[in-house]
């Protein structure tokens, strides 16, 4: 396998423009004799759907939901992030591009971030004219919030929801052009297997949900757009039907892998309840720009919050730790999630914990001193120059609720407790994957045709995402990146004519499909599919989760491949295959994510440094911050399927050259 990343040479700033102006074109008139499908229909697949039925091809949209407004990109609260500098405090789109490569930890390739930054605006004017109702100032223009990592206001939002007001934007796109007959919806169908016929991506076998029945689509290319893998570790705020599938049958049929270990973990999720929770929830990221963060500086403190003898309003102010403003006083509570998670769990290891769960792991997010700011600041902007402190405390308040009233509300509903009134509680948990499929600048894999858009690839957050910067890359890519290079590949496609479904390829890819379904129905094992899902996340996340070790993940590599034997021995799995069968769909979905586990501790055991959300235990320096090794590691660590023993797989390096941004050691202090 070779990796040809296919950047374009000239200028950094030049580079995207250069090369659109080169690439080959489909006519109009040619464009309706061409098929394409797209997995998954969030808002990179949403986008990618919409954008590509609205030129004129003929498009197939999948997704396992009973609708695409049900895709995970829903779930995405605080904001997107485009360099407009409506604020005026210094941002541009080499800052974006800057703060980018920075915040994940200088581990993406530049040519892709430097174009996400320049069509980030883009994004923003065509959400607005589909009516997205983004926060806007008191002048009618549109607002912005800070996030994680930057310091400048570059976030546009709406309320706590922006993800679900995004998709709905990108629904309403993907419905207008199945109203016009271009893109025809398959909802409740999941995609198992890749077809390639002469090397090429031609078509999917695809499974109905509902009737258990094996379908064959053709189509002269295939847009994976399927999110990511963080449910790899059970626990995570990802939709409990997230999953890898997708992306791991490509990485089956000839798709690198690269970065598998790069994993985010979220600093602002509500702490673990108990051991038959299934999901974890997020609170926005967003809540950061107006929650102090916190723990008791007394241990004794922190143990009788925990027994329920003391509550976090009786801690007196100099008995609080805010220990990221303490650490990183330059960023404060805005520091990159990577560096806040690691910073919680160490005043956690340390005993100041302060959630009464198995573990003792918890912090505080505290609005108490925005709610007196913003109450006075509201009371001045009345008229009111002299407030009483019940005046101000209920203006700051108001002023909360009209910013973040439906995370407040979530939250009270989840935990019973105020946030007005009392801190949240919160604490890390497994939230978005920065690892994918390997693609080159087209965002096309290492298989002709087959591209990945979105959190399925890995292209551009490196070894961190910067909060916000999700639902700008699945925009971009969708709206603006894959119509061009999609574009450029169906150029040599206009003479093949319809693909049929008949060809021996597409019966090879259906058997090997209905041979796993029959082996996982006749297994008559004993244990359920969320037993052997719940040990796969166990081991992913002491071994192979905020912090890493090299007995650590050989011990998880020995003990997945275990796990993988006596999965596919003993699991049982009811009902049949001809019918709605919710535990056939999770059995192949953790067998790929059981896979996927192992090969994750195999990438952060050969990755012998610290970067973003890959902490090595060994590699930090005296502070206890990430220790990267640019001499030795600079690269980014592409995986090459060699069959069903994920031990042999072959690591590929593409190496990551800096041009245009000088390296240098990752400080927020």
């Amino acid at each position: 396998m070779k990796l040809d990343s296919k950047i374009p040479e000239g200028s950094i700033s030049e580079k995207w423009t250069n090369h659109k102006n080169h690439l080959k074109l489909v006519a109009p008139n040619n464009r309706p004799k061409i098929d394409v499908i797209v997995v998954g229909t969030g808002l990179a697949g949403a986008a990618a759907a919409a954008s590509l039925g609205e030129m004129g091809y003929n498009v197939k949209a999948f997704c396992f939901q009973d609708s695409p407004r049900r895709a995970h990109s829903i779930a995405a609260q605080g904001g997107i992030n485009a360099a407009k500098n409506y604020q005026n405090d210094g941002d541009s789109i080499y800052r974006l591009f800057y703060d980018t490569i920075k915040g994940g930890d200088y581990r993406a390739r530049e040519a892709n971030v430097h174009r996400l930054a320049e069509v980030s605006g883009n994004i923003i004017d065509q959400c607005v004219a589909q009516g997205v109702p983004f926060a806007r100032d008191y002048g009618g223009l549109l607002d912005n919030r800070s996030f994680g990592g930057t310091q400048v206001q570059r976030t546009f939002y709406a309320a706590g929801q922006t993800g679900q007001q995004l998709l709905l934007g990108a629904y309403s796109a993907i419905s207008r052009q199945i109203g016009l007959g271009r893109v025809q919806m398959f909802n409740r169908h999941e995609m198992l297997d890749l077809v390639k016929v002469d090397g090429k991506a031609r078509g999917i076998i695809a499974r109905n949900l509902i009737t258990g029945e094996i379908e064959r689509h053709s189509a002269h290319a295939v847009i994976i757009a399927s999110g990511g893998y963080g449910n790899v570790y059970f626990l995570s705020t990802n939709a409990m039907g997230s999953n890898v599938t997708a992306g791991w049958k490509i990485h089956k049929q000839g798709a690198a892998f690269a970065n598998p270990c790069y994993v985010q973990i979220h600093p602002t999720c509500i702490p673990v309840h108990g051991i038959n929770q299934s999901k974890l929830t997020l609170m926005s990221e967003s809540l950061r720009n107006s929650g102090r963060i916190w723990v008791p500086k007394k241990k004794e403190d922190a143990e009788a919050i925990r027994a329920g003898k003391l509550k976090p309003t009786q801690i007196a102010e100099d008995d609080r730790d805010y220990y990221l403003e303490r650490k990183y006083p330059a960023f404060g509570n805005l520091v990159p999630r990577d560096v806040a998670s690691r910073a919680a769990k160490e005043v956690c290891d340390a005993g100041h914990g302060i959630e009464g769960n198995a573990t003792n792991e918890g912090v505080y997010l505290d609005f108490s001193t925005e709610i007196q700011t913003k109450g006075k600041q509201s009371a001045y902007a009345k008229g009111n120059h002299n407030p009483t402190a019940e005046e101000i405390t209920a203006l700051g308040k108001q002023w909360l609720e009209e910013k973040y009233g439906n995370l407040f509300t979530m939250y009270q509903k989840i935990t019973d407790e105020n946030p007005y009134e009392t801190p949240m509680k919160i604490y890390p948990a497994v939230h978005y994957t920065m690892g994918g499929v390997w693609v080159d600048y087209n965002l096309q894999s290492t298989i002709p045709g087959c591209f990945v858009a979105g959190e399925a690839n890995f292209s551009d957050h490196g070894a961190n995402r910067l909060g916000a910067s999700a639902l700008m890359q699945g925009l971009a890519d969708g709206y603006f990146v894959l119509p061009y290079t999609v574009s450029d590949y169906l150029a040599d496609e206009i003479r093949t004519g319809k693909i049929s479904t008949d060809l021996p390829e597409f019966a090879e890819a259906e058997n090997r499909v209905k041979e796993l379904i029959n082996k996982f129905l006749g297994n008559n094992g004993t244990k359920s599919v969320d037993h052997f899902h719940k040990e796969l996340g166990h081991i992913m996340w002491n071994k192979v989760g905020m912090g890493r070790n090299e007995q650590g993940l050989k011990e998880a590599i020995e003990e997945i491949a275990l796990l993988k034997k006596e999965f596919h021995s003993d699991v049982y799995v009811p009902g049949s295959a001809d019918e709605l069968n919710p535990e056939l769909e999770k059995a192949l979905r953790v067998a790929d994510f059981i896979e996927l586990g192992q090969l994750m501790a195999m990438d952060a055991l050969q990755r012998k440094e610290s970067c973003g959300g890959h902490f090595r235990e060994e590699y930090q320096d005296s502070e206890g911050e990430t220790l990267r090794d640019d001499e030795n590691f600079k690269f980014v660590g592409a995986w090459e399927y060699k069959g069903d023993d994920i031990s042999k797989e072959e690591l590929h390096k593409e190496e990551l050259k800096y041009e245009f941004i000088k390296i240098a050691a990752r400080n927020y202090k």
